[in-house]
């Protein structure tokens, strides 16, 4: 049992292959296990599992009613104190799928004011942590110095941190071609630590 407080912590799987096996559904699993070991209460989000449309219009965001699908995962925002979300790298940004997940769930009255309310007013999620774990074929350091990680700081900035989240980690996890099992190994304990940790 770990001495840090107990927390609740939601973990959002964001790649769109919902059946696996694939890195990200293993180092997700490791960092459950590791909330587990710690004595944290955990729920868990598969985005690939889940059946949604896209947003289209501005006016669906601002008026439409959110997908009844989705509706868990507001109530599971709202639970929980820290949110881990995990995603590989495409394109240098987020899968498509996660970026509509979370254009569906960020609706105003949750997770921003309602429309007209003063953009830099009340967080309404405000009071939540966050991680970020990113896998990727490139080197890290080539993506957070190079790459600027301008993709991570959107995340970041205009949509976890707008909405209240603080503070923010990251884990970035690169070269996932040329791990191998050992680098897997060392990535698993990694993630089993933070999860135990309810980091």
């Amino acid at each position: 049992m770990s001495s840090n407080p107990v927390r609740r912590i939601l973990l959002i799987e964001g790649h769109p292959d919902a059946q696996g096996p694939h890195l990200n559904r293993t180092l997700a699993d490791a960092y459950a296990e590791g909330t587990k070991e710690g004595g944290h209460a955990l729920r868990r989000v598969v985005v690939g599992a889940i059946d949604f449309p896209l947003l289209m219009r501005a006016s669906d965001w601002l008026h439409g009613e959110v997908p009844p699908t989705l509706k868990a995962s507001q109530e599971d925002i709202s639970w929980a104190e820290h949110v881990v979300i995990f995603f590989p790298l495409w394109l240098g940004d987020m899968p498509a799928l996660l970026k509509g997940y979370l254009e569906q769930v960020a609706r105003p009255g949750f997770a921003v004011g309602p429309e007209g309310a003063k953009p830099f007013g009340h967080k309404p999620l405000s009071g939540r942590s966050a991680r970020v774990v990113v896998t990727m074929g490139m080197p890290a350091l080539a993506y957070r110095w190079y790459f600027r990680a301008h993709s991570l700081k959107s995340l970041e900035r205009n949509i976890l941190g707008f909405v209240g989240f603080g503070p923010i980690h990251e884990t970035l996890i690169g070269m996932v071609d040329q791990l191998g099992d050992a680098g897997v190994a060392k990535w698993q304990a990694r993630l089993r630590k933070l999860g135990r940790e309810g980091a």
